[in-house]
């Protein structure tokens, strides 16, 4: 049984029960230092393309829109290695999906996180 892919902001004190923390955003969080991140992995092939980053804004009323087309992104060939790779570590243990986006709710965290746990 996979394990439960959570999801919270990079900025956010890192805990025991992260497991792997990986940074799925395409650029780097502003103001933070790498040694500060407590990263494993930075993950920018599975972060949404710059266009759809930048059409979407962080509005939440487009969220459903932007959802709908993170995921054909994510179907793309040139993602299915990063997604793969996120599903393989998720299947050996706690994954934590990080991202700069003060609505950890309405951001492709949320939505990487929801496809690895088996929700469409």
């Amino acid at each position: 049984m996979a394990t439960k892919v959570t999801y919270r902001r990079v900025y956010d004190e890192p805990t025991p029960r992260d497991g792997k923390r990986v940074l799925v955003d395409r650029v780097w969080p502003r103001g933070m230092r790498k040694e500060d991140a407590h990263l494993d992995e930075w993950l920018r092939d599975v972060a949404p393309s710059n266009e759809l980053r930048k059409w979407y804004g962080h509005e939440p009323s487009r969220f459903a829109e932007f959802r709908r087309r993170y995921l054909a992104e994510l179907r793309d060939p040139s993602h299915r290695e990063a997604v793969d790779h996120l599903r393989d570590l998720a299947s050996r243990g706690k994954l934590t999906l990080l991202t700069a986006t003060k609505d950890v709710d309405h951001s492709q965290a949320a939505v990487l996180a929801a496809l690895l746990n088996g929700k469409r």
